[in-house]
């Protein structure tokens, strides 16, 4: 399921954008302010933000100009009751990648982030932060703290994975379809085998333990609190 931040300080109209997207099979955080919704952004797991422009502290398009002065590519639908041929323009050249006039349609919203979703990933973000963790998804290296991870390719795809969904129970299965690509179940261990080579370095002794065996189900990244 893609994750959507969601930027907007008026409740009615968040309550109908989220209800839309969920309905469409998207994850919706909702956020009112900047202030609240930079944190959520720089956290790491988002694969979209729309971003409302006139927010109680301050104006939306400071936020997507900050993330990518930030190297932070995460696609971002501007929203807007400014709708001038001057705010698009403005909207886009402060690195929106789309900018939607209110009001709207909200069948047209989703058609929007569906489009937005589907173009390559280079569009997105590279570095992805979770709790400790640290990852240059462009150089292929990892942190914990200020500890380097020796991670081989696979293992930095397996901790890519799991970064993009903390909190969340991640199964054998998911992992073989979308980080092996495998479309059947081969007869090994191949995951367990991986997951216990990777939780070796990114959990050292003394450190916390952030990767957990859920028993029964799959696997987790626990982050703390």
């Amino acid at each position: 399921m893609t994750q959507i931040l969601l930027i907007e300080d008026d409740a009615v109209t968040a309550d109908e954008i989220r209800l839309e997207l969920t309905s469409a099979g998207h994850g919706v955080t909702h956020r009112g302010t900047l202030a609240e919704a930079a944190s959520v952004a720089r956290a790491g797991g988002i694969d979209l933000l729309i971003v409302d422009r006139q927010l109680p502290d301050g104006e939306g398009l400071v936020l997507i100009e900050t993330l990518r002065g930030e190297g932070r590519r995460t696609p971002a639908l501007v929203l807007s009751a400014l709708g001038s041929l001057d705010d698009r323009v403005r909207g886009l050249r402060a690195g929106g990648d789309d900018y939607l006039a209110k009001p709207f349609a909200l069948v047209e919203l989703v058609a929007r982030v569906e489009a937005l979703l589907r173009r390559p990933d280079e569009s997105r973000d590279t570095r992805l932060i979770a709790g400790p963790l640290d990852l240059d998804l462009l150089a292929g290296r990892a942190t914990r703290g200020n500890r380097p991870l020796e991670l081989l390719p696979r293992e930095f795809k397996l901790l890519d994975y799991l970064a993009r969904r903390p909190g969340r129970i991640v199964t054998r299965s998911m992992l073989l379809q979308d980080v092996w690509g495998y479309t059947f179940e081969p007869n090994s261990n191949v995951v367990d085998v991986h997951i216990g080579r990777l939780r070796r370095k990114v959990d050292a002794e003394g450190e916390g333990q952030l990767i957990r065996n859920v028993r029964g189900q799959g696997y987790i990244l626990d982050l703390p609190h």
